[in-house]
């Protein structure tokens, strides 16, 4: 598995647009074999600051697989609008570090 971030700096005259746009796009994450899992996360200190975790079944299924699908497609169309706003966008591999507790 590898896990993408992106992190993105949005006025705030286009956070409802740029959540917006996530709510759609996720129609192309969810229709993709690739994608495990994703989330959309907003900064409690810096307001328009946010980080989108997308879990990858593999970085090849990222890169060859699902960016070179029609979904890629339609999800970057969706989210380009915002493409200006990213300030970093990286894959990282999960170490052997991990805890996950149910609430």
């Amino acid at each position: 598995m590898i896990v993408e971030y992106i992190r993105y700096s949005v006025p705030a005259a286009r956070t409802d647009e740029f959540l917006a746009a996530y709510r759609e796009a996720s129609v192309e994450l969810d229709a993709s074999p690739h994608c495990l899992a994703y989330e959309l996360s907003r900064c409690h200190e810096e307001p328009g600051s946010y980080v989108v975790r997308i879990e990858w079944e593999s970085l090849a299924g990222h890169l060859q697989g699902f960016r070179t699908s029609p979904e890629f497609k339609r999800f970057f169309a969706k989210v380009q609008p915002f493409f200006e706003q990213i300030q970093e966008m990286r894959h990282y591999e999960v170490s052997g570090v991990v805890a996950r507790k149910s609430v």
